[in-house]
């Protein structure tokens, strides 16, 4: 009992430090938005299309997510990590804007098909009753590639060009596959299904408790895009911050992060999902308010940003355990079906962010309020059927 136990704590030490780097990879365009976009010499509006493009191709992910289902977690996870590889190897073949666009693409796609492998690998593992704190700790590598992820590839950028992150990121991508492989076992809780993908697809899009479920993170996701994408353009209009300090503000929205992932492992596996998740957006649509208010400094911009982060991750991560057990008998479609919608969230908040943005922040965070609203509505639904 005891070296099981040992053996799932490293495991989820192993995904938390994969998802540390595949976040990496997929966040550091916002904060240095403007350094990629002078690199590749397009302006912003170009980088934003990329990222759009980037969140609705990701969207395929929910067909090669389900794998795991079929063909067993370990062989998601890998198949996840070999996508994830050969993209980041594509912007070093080809350091142009559309290997940039691939690159963005592919590497988003591997994110997408590893969640749900590692997801539902989890929820097998793990009873519901105790999976919010081990889905908390694996989400820890998103917050963990703000802090020191993406503030080191500021700093690799600053030393030595664009491109290098890019090399360091394909390394990394081969050890993983080895850790993965190494770490679970083929076949692990694998059980034979019979059903298609299409099937599982039908049951999910003909389950109303699934379908809200699926509503809220499309929403939520929306709203923290519409901010997401603009912070780096607006810290460095405002206060003319460079791209070292920009790395730093990525810093302190990953200790945000780092917060909202904490308090869902402390708290939400005893108070509930679904009340963790409507508490959540109440409070991130606050703090997005609060962010006008605070914003008229440095140091209120980046509080403002260290809160509506927190929340923002404190919804996200709370409805992850949610998500799992609405059809646990096709687990890692439901989650590749989740990954979708946050993905499909994220296309709608990176379309409209820039031109929402040309009207001002405060319309920027009215938005992000009013898709936190119609998450808000969703909740209430999944409430009614499950706890």
């Amino acid at each position: 009992m005891h070296s099981k136990k040992q053996k799932l704590s490293m495991q989820l030490f192993v995904f938390m430090l994969v998802r540390t780097v595949f976040n990496s990879t997929y966040r550091m365009v916002y904060p240095l938005l403007p350094i990629f976009s002078r690199a590749l010499g397009v302006d912003i509006n170009a980088i934003s299309l990329a990222l759009t493009t980037r969140s609705v191709l990701g969207a395929f992910g929910t067909f090669l997510g389900s794998v795991a289902d079929y063909k067993g977690r370990r062989a998601g996870m890998l198949f996840g990590l070999v996508i994830y590889t050969v993209g980041v190897s594509v912007v070093i073949i080809s350091p142009t804007f559309l290997g940039f666009t691939i690159a963005l693409v592919m590497t988003t796609l591997g994110k997408y098909v590893f969640d749900p492998a590692m997801q539902a690998y989890l929820g097998d593992s793990v009873p519901y009753g105790k999976r919010g704190l081990a889905l908390a700790v694996t989400e820890v590598g998103w917050s963990l590639s703000f802090i020191a992820g993406v503030p080191f590839v500021a700093y690799l950028i600053a030393k030595s060009g664009w491109i290098s992150p890019f090399w360091l990121f394909m390394i990394l991508g081969g050890i993983m596959i080895g850790l993965i492989a190494w770490l679970i076992q083929p076949g692990a809780l694998q059980e034979k299904r019979d059903r298609t993908f299409l099937q599982n697809a039908t049951k999910v899009l003909k389950g109303s408790t699934a379908l809200w479920g699926l509503a809220i993170g499309i929403f939520a996701s929306a709203a923290n895009e519409v901010v997401n994408l603009i912070f780096g353009v607006w810290l460095k209009e405002t206060f003319g911050l460079q791209l070292l300090a920009l790395g730093g503000a990525s810093a302190v929205i990953g200790f945000a992060e780092l917060g909202g992932e904490s308090l869902v492992g402390i708290f939400t596996d005893r108070i509930g999902k679904v009340r963790s998740v409507g508490l959540g957006l109440i409070l991130n649509s606050f703090m997005a308010v609060a962010l006008v208010i605070l914003g008229k400094s440095v140091s209120g911009a980046l509080l403002g940003l260290f809160l509506f982060y927190l929340t923002f991750e404190f919804t996200l991560v709370a409805s992850i355990p949610m998500m799992t057990e609405i059809l646990p008998e096709m687990r890692a479609t439901m989650m590749a079906f989740n990954v979708a919608g946050l993905s499909l969230g994220r296309a709608i908040g990176a379309f409209v962010a820039v031109p929402i943005y040309a009207w001002g922040l405060l319309a920027s965070v009215l938005a992000a309020t009013i898709f936190n609203g119609f998450a808000f509505v969703a909740v209430r639904f999944v409430s009614k059927k499950h706890a």
